[in-house]
């Protein structure tokens, strides 16, 4: 199965839009703006590569900025531009992130790649929409970059859901390290730190922060969305001390890796 065939049938069989907007879902949300907001200044421009349904690129559009964003399958962009408010100073275009060829070098103080990494199966891949977002961000700009936690998976995928004892993708496990394999198939690419740390080898940055973005949260999702606002906001207290301790920042479905553009 090719790479857009997959994402073709999983993004128009999921409801992209609402992924986000549950207690539970809003952890990750919320973990990312927060982060992207220590480094906002008025009059910044904002590129997000891969930008589904355009949660992210509305949410700060919305709060003054200027945002284009970048979305490879046409069923989200179509969500995106029917959520687009008319006084929002916002683009979209249909692009794939390992060949941004429409977009010009050094253009942006802020770069979101929140979704392509998930989605990327080759080193070639992985490095051109690495290479690609950071080309396109000024020198001395930022990048956020998300990533799916392997060891994650080994837990709800592996031991949660059985897919072990049903012997389910034994080709593309390795039983020694428990390291995860993936093809468009399983639509998911899956990374532990390491991997994160190989790729960036190859590029000249400074990281700034390696965070858990929802942690623990989806193993306890029910219990996270019963809860009551003074309980979210202690879960959400809690949540901030703990995701960037090097202790536990494993333990967290996905990853965000921030950097500097040298």
């Amino acid at each position: 199965m090719e790479r857009m065939e997959a994402l073709k049938n999983y993004y128009t069989t999921h409801n992209e839009d609402v992924r986000l907007t549950s207690k539970h879902g809003m952890v990750e949300f919320l973990t990312t703006v927060r982060y992207v907001e220590k480094y906002l200044e008025h009059g910044m421009r904002i590129l997000e590569i891969g930008a589904g349904t355009g949660r992210y690129s509305h949410y700060f559009a919305r709060n003054g900025y200027d945002v284009d964003a970048v979305e490879l399958m046409e069923c989200n962009i179509e969500v995106f531009r029917a959520n687009t408010m008319d006084d929002e100073k916002i683009t979209v275009q249909q692009g794939d992130a390992v060949n941004l060829q429409n977009i010009a070098s050094d253009q942006y103080d802020i770069t979101l790649l929140l979704g392509p990494m998930y989605h990327l199966y080759t080193e070639e891949d992985k490095l051109a929409a690495m290479s690609e977002a950071i080309r396109v961000t000024k020198k001395g700009g930022i990048i956020f970059a998300a990533y799916c936690n392997n060891d994650m998976t080994v837990y709800s995928f592996g031991f949660l859901r059985g897919a072990f004892s049903r012997g389910e993708h034994n080709d593309l496990i390795n039983f020694e390290t428990f390291k995860l394999s993936s093809t468009p198939e399983e639509v998911f690419a899956l990374y532990r730190w390491e991997d994160v740390d190989a790729l960036m080898s190859h590029f000249d940055t400074e990281r700034l922060h390696y965070i858990g973005t929802d942690m623990l949260t989806r193993f306890i999702a029910g219990a996270v969305d019963e809860m009551d606002e003074k309980t979210y906001d202690m879960y959400m207290k809690y949540h901030f001390c703990i995701c960037e301790r090097e202790d536990m920042v494993g333990a967290s479905s996905h990853m965000l890796d921030v950097f500097r553009k040298r």
